[in-house]
């Protein structure tokens, strides 16, 4: 039997694909199963968007840009899907939500849909369920996706792992060379862009250079694609047109399908994983695994050995 919310979520019906998200992201397991079941149905009708992952230290400006990335995009007949990831308090595990307030215009554009969703704890810089809602968005018409992460450090590159091309904002008179060419996030990057560029354009200059140097040394022999470091402003729309130029320039060098491909296995992977642990939480034994934890409360093993003694096999 068909679902309910497929069709309208096929015809590009904003609502039922809000109301898709909001199933996928659901805990309960009656919601769980409705939601694959959707995926199910409308999953032949997705893949086949330009998916772009952004993410920046705070303040860069990631908002902002993409709501002059979207619009522009928008404006140019493409329909546009955001999804926000705000980060969840660690003490109540509430997210304020309020990344559309600084997307005002690309709010209202009837080509734009934008989602804000929030971490839930789940690290990397992505919600629990965004990749379910890249295929929902997909399979409603979205023919660009742009997903923004919570915000980085250095080591939040989840994104990465979903998306055909992933996109680091940067600030002039950010850091020096050597914070250029960390480990971790930079490596990943397909793009760098040097945001806010018309408020010291000397500045946004220099760290343009210097990223395109540290690019070069963290790219491998070979590559088909060699990361770029451009500049933009998202207050005047100077150089969003060029980024854009450089996304189609880089999925004409990369295969993105075999991308893909090793993506769904990650998540596959990711979604064993869970399972994995949802059915070894089920089978615990609880009186075993309180008599162990007192123990090493107590000082008598190390955290180590009792992880060791709850996984011990009984004896014969």
């Amino acid at each position: 039997m068909p679902h309910p919310l497929a069709a309208p979520l096929l015809s590009g019906n904003r609502r039922a694909l809000a109301r898709a998200i909001t199933l996928s992201e659901s805990t309960r397991p009656d919601h769980e199963a409705q939601a694959q079941a959707l995926l199910a149905e409308v999953l032949p009708h997705a893949g086949k968007s330009v998916r772009v992952g952004l993410t920046g230290v705070p303040g860069v400006g990631k908002s902002t840009f993409i709501e002059a990335l979207g619009t522009w995009l928008a404006d140019a007949g493409h329909r546009v899907a955001v999804l926000a990831v705000d980060p969840s308090s660690a003490r109540t595990g509430g997210s304020i939500m309020g990344d559309k307030t600084r997307m005002p215009r690309l709010t209202v554009h009837e080509g734009a849909f934008i989602r804000p969703s929030p971490s839930g704890g789940t690290l990397g810089g992505v919600a629990r369920r965004t990749r379910e809602a890249i295929t929902l968005c997909e399979a409603a018409g979205y023919d660009v996706l742009l997903v923004e992460t919570v915000g980085v450090g250095q080591s939040e590159t989840q994104v990465a792992a979903m998306t055909d091309l992933f996109l680091l904002l940067a600030l002039p008179n950010a850091g020096d060379e050597l914070q250029g060419i960390k480990r971790g996030i930079m490596e990943l990057a397909d793009l760098c862009v040097v945001n806010k560029a018309d408020t010291d354009p000397k500045a946004a200059t220099r760290a343009q250079t210097e990223l395109t140097a540290a690019l070069k040394l963290l790219t491998p022999k070979g590559a088909p694609w060699r990361p770029r470091a451009l500049q933009a402003s998202a207050l005047t729309g100077a150089g969003i047109p060029q980024v854009w130029e450089a996304v189609g320039s880089y999925r004409q060098a990369v295969d993105v399908a075999a991308k893909r491909r090793a993506q769904t296995t990650l998540w596959f992977d990711d979604l064993l994983r869970e399972a994995a642990w949802r059915a070894f939480q089920a089978g615990l034994d609880t009186e075993k695994l309180r008599a162990l934890r007192a123990e090493v409360l107590a000082g008598n093993l190390t955290p180590v050995q009792g992880v060791q003694a709850l996984l011990s096999p009984p004896p014969a």
